[in-house]
């Protein structure tokens, strides 16, 4: 009960606009998190609804184009991969209609208290009131239990399940040996280090310790790290290109966006140590392949003498292997949203684009 500082209880009308006030802050409090919930129900869930759609629909077209490739020799790894596919577009639905009917009880409930609670304020006089408190505030604490929506990776569709081994492996054997996607690549004169210098034809690249004297305030140039980009980016469908590396033991070579940085010599101007390039490097003995400054190791036997780039924008994904044997060197997954440029360094020798 509400007393005065000597002890003394509150008169009753001073402790009914007290009790007042703290229910107008509640009844406000309860309205902010109606509001999220609903806003929760009518934007976010329906737009989560309609992205698990758009995801599944794309993951089945994904799967069918690359086990057309392969023929009738994929049709249980299709059925496989296809009821797969279904089965997690329908647990990310569930998952979404549970939440849908969770939220829309806690709205429900959110909503009953709060006009209960203006029912207490404009029906009770000042002593039906303070006699409620107690049913109040019991009825009130049930609200503090219902949190706010949060973000779930439940409600997404998980693109891993369309994941295979023996599709990829076949989806990718079938590309490099029709030469799908081939590209005529030439770099850009304007966008070479001064550590390089450029063949006539484009094509070829030269390490020297010594910087050329080239126009630094360029742009395009990269004014410290030995990089160079092609002419032209690619923006959709399968491309494919390749490098041969046999003269040199210290390149990179694989694919940026335009926002690569190109000036100054921190470590985020290197190819592989940022977020928008994405390289196969090797330095002397040693392969890797290098994104956002995170170095992964390739395994190799042997120095290849060629190093392909093939990337699939509609799968989302880079791969190097060696054109001699189709064999994948490596590759990686992303969800690429710029065009990509193809893109080279070299601090040994010399590396050529092939015809």
């Amino acid at each position: 009960m509400a007393q005065r500082g000597g002890g003394r209880p509150l008169p009753l009308p001073e402790r009914a606009a007290d009790l007042r006030n703290k229910i107008v802050d509640r009844c406000e409090q309860l309205q902010l998190q109606s509001a999220a919930i609903a806003r929760h129900l009518e934007t976010v869930l329906p737009a989560k609804d309609q992205g698990v759609l758009n995801a599944a629909n794309a993951a089945r077209e994904l799967v069918i184009q690359r086990l057309l490739f392969v023929g009738n020799a994929c049709e249980n790894e299709e059925q496989r991969l296809l009821e797969k596919v279904h089965a997690e577009e329908e647990r990310a639905h569930q998952s979404i209609l549970t939440q849908r009917v969770h939220w829309a009880e806690a709205l429900q409930k959110l909503g009953a208290l709060r006009t209960y609670l203006v029912d207490m304020i404009t029906n009770l006089d000042d002593q039906a009131l303070v006699c409620a408190e107690q049913e109040i505030f019991e009825r009130t604490e049930l609200a503090e239990g219902i949190l706010e929506p949060q973000e779930s990776l439940k409600l997404n569709f998980n693109q891993t399940c369309v994941q295979s081994p023996l599709l990829h492996r076949l989806w990718a054997s079938a590309v490099l040996c029709c030469g799908a996607g081939s590209q005529e690549i030439h770099i850009d004169e304007k966008t070479v280090s001064p550590h390089l210098s450029l063949s006539e034809d484009k094509k070829t690249l030269t390490f020297s310790p010594k910087k050329g004297k080239v126009n630094l305030d360029c742009p395009e140039r990269f004014d410290h790290w030995p990089n160079a980009l092609a002419t032209l980016a690619f923006r959709s469908g399968i491309c494919a290109w390749k490098v041969s590396v046999e003269q040199s033991c210290a390149y990179k070579l694989g694919v940026c966006y335009s926002s690569v940085p190109r000036k100054g010599s921190a470590n985020e101007g290197r190819l592989g140590f940022n977020a928008a390039s994405w390289v196969f490097s090797r330095y002397d003995k040693e392969f890797k392949f290098l994104h956002a400054g995170q170095p992964r190791a390739v395994e190799l036997l042997k120095a290849p003498a060629e190093i392909g780039v093939l990337v699939d924008f509609a799968g989302g994904e880079v791969l190097f292997y060696d054109p001699d044997s189709c064999a994948i060197l490596f590759s990686h997954r992303e969800n690429f949203t710029e065009p990509l440029y193809p893109v080279f360094a070299v601090a040994h020798q010399s590396i050529s684009l092939v015809q």
